[in-house]
């Protein structure tokens, strides 16, 4: 999905050129004739998301600078390019006191738009960046410094806002590279915790016989090696929030000590006496299925429900395309900073090229790819050469992704919930659509072999078998693209493979 440019211009005439100029230049251009049409499209939480705004001056009624004042008092972080046919110094120097970024006059061309346009954004995208890396390090990162414009999200910052609200266990679950400490940091730093620490611990990575010490902490002399009183990271971040990442890979018997600790609010130091009392909230993830973790011993029930109470699934970043130019846009401003490298943007073909990858990585590899591109381009805008390890990327190293997630307690298997037939995945996107009906499964048939239409079950069970296909698996995108709950579909998916009938009454 190309940047959103709103044109506000009372000249019809003037606002079709500008909007034809901003299409041209490779963005969506969304017009309105006035002023206070302007405002309130950029105030409504239910329109389009707006990433710069080209606004004439003089206009009836809310004018330019009405406009400018009126964005200045909602807090809108927005850029802004004003253009007017009377070019005075006057009005350049209002403009700018106002929080312009540019100024152009009427008529413009093409290729200044397009200059003023990608300055803006490029401008846009560091300013953000830079304010979200400001409010990481402050530990007051929220969901407005995510980055996204995917309805797939969507119901996840909903879902996460909900839960900072509260002290209620998270566990956020999503393949490698999906952002999920991201969000983990969003819901603390949104949390009345805000001003207490984030402390964050990669379960994985801590040697088996060192993960009780790290995480409860010990006393001087408790063994070989304890020269000094280690506090732990649960008292470290006592008032704030704890996040266990790769929740998976924690041991059995400090599963049973973070059991308690939840449970009683205390931990008990390696070598101490007395349990310490702790006030934590925590925040787990893991990209693999816990469930299936817990059926094969490696993780203790009582331990899951206990994290359970409130999942959050990211989606992955290939069924979530739209997001791709919008973080690309904010990798390149910020590596550039970083880099000190003078960059403008990026070609169209070079973010075609980009829309149509699997990502396996999924938003980790795609940073990691725009890092290098940077680094090594000697152009000033990116282009299709500047990724050679993407454009060798097959669609098959989807096949290569971490443990699926299957957030039923049968659906391990989803291919064997539907009249045990096997579901074939479709392949993976190539382009910002995924593969059509057609060349998965041809025309849905309303009729069968005997002339007559087709029971309203079976019809129902091929349309599911698509859409689990279609959506590659994800059970929480196929509820949500069908319109049902995900209990309601793990039970029409049970109904059908026993024969029962669908009950209409989930519509």
């Amino acid at each position: 999905m190309a940047a959103t440019i709103l044109i506000a211009d009372d000249d019809a005439v003037q606002r079709r050129l500008v909007e034809n100029m901003v299409q041209r230049c490779g963005y969506d251009a969304v017009t309105v004739e006035n002023g206070d049409a302007a405002v309130a499209m950029l105030l409504d939480s239910d329109a389009k998301a707006i990433d710069a705004l080209v606004l004439d001056l003089v206009m009836p009624g809310l004018d330019g600078m009405g406009v400018l004042a009126k964005i200045r008092e909602a807090g809108l972080d927005l850029p802004v390019i004003v253009q007017t046919a009377h070019g005075g110094i006057d009005n350049v120097v209002s403009a700018m006191r106002a929080g312009a970024h540019d100024f152009v006059v009427k008529p413009v061309g093409v290729e200044r738009l397009q200059v003023s346009l990608r300055n803006a954004l490029n401008s846009s995208a560091l300013k953000g960046e830079l304010q979200r890396i400001k409010h990481s390090r402050e530990g007051k990162l929220t969901f407005a410094d995510i980055i996204t414009r995917s309805e797939a999200m969507t119901n996840v910052i909903a879902m996460g806002k909900r839960a900072a609200s509260s002290a209620i266990p998270v566990l956020i679950e999503g393949e490698s590279g999906v952002g999920k400490e991201l969000i983990a940091r969003a819901i603390h730093g949104s949390s009345e915790r805000s001003a207490k620490p984030f402390v964050a611990v990669n379960c994985g990575a801590i040697p088996e016989n060192l993960v009780e010490s790290i995480l409860f902490g010990h006393e001087k002399g408790a063994f070989t090696g304890a020269t000094e009183r280690h506090a732990g990271k649960f008292v470290e971040a006592s008032g704030g929030t704890l996040f266990l990442d790769e929740i998976s890979e924690l041991p059995l018997a400090a599963q049973v000590k973070l059991l308690r600790a939840l449970q009683q609010g205390e931990v008990e130091p390696v070598g101490g006496r007395r349990p310490v009392k702790v006030d934590v909230r925590i925040v787990s993830a893991t990209n693999r299925n816990l469930l299936n973790h817990v059926k094969a011993g490696h993780f203790r029930e009582d331990l899951f429900y206990r994290l359970h109470v409130l999942p959050l699934t990211i989606p992955p970043l290939r069924t979530r395309l739209e997001d791709i130019p919008h973080l690309v846009r904010h990798f390149v401003a910020r590596f550039c900073a970083e880099e000190n490298r003078r960059i403008t943007g990026i070609s169209g073909e070079a973010m075609a090229l980009l829309g149509r990858v699997p990502w396996p990585g999924n938003v980790r590899q795609l940073e990691n790819a725009v890092y290098r591109a940077v680094v090594m381009s000697d152009s000033d805008q990116l282009g299709v050469d500047d990724f050679p390890q993407v454009g060798t990327m097959q669609a098959d190293s989807v096949a290569s992704l971490a443990e699926p997630l299957a957030l039923h307690p049968d659906a391990a298997s989803v291919t064997e919930l539907i009249a045990g037939a096997e579901i074939p995945i479709a392949p993976a996107p190539t382009g910002h659509h995924f593969t059509s009906t057609a060349s998965a499964y041809g025309a849905l048939t309303m009729t069968g072999d005997d002339g007559e239409v087709r029971p309203l079950a079976d019809i129902e069970a091929e349309t599911i078998r698509f859409a689990i296909s279609h959506y590659r698996g994800q059970m929480s995108e196929v509820a949500r693209r069908l319109k049902i709950g995900r209990s309601t579909l793990y039970r029409k998916l049970d109904e059908t493979a026993s024969g029962t009938a669908p009950s209409d009454r989930d519509h």
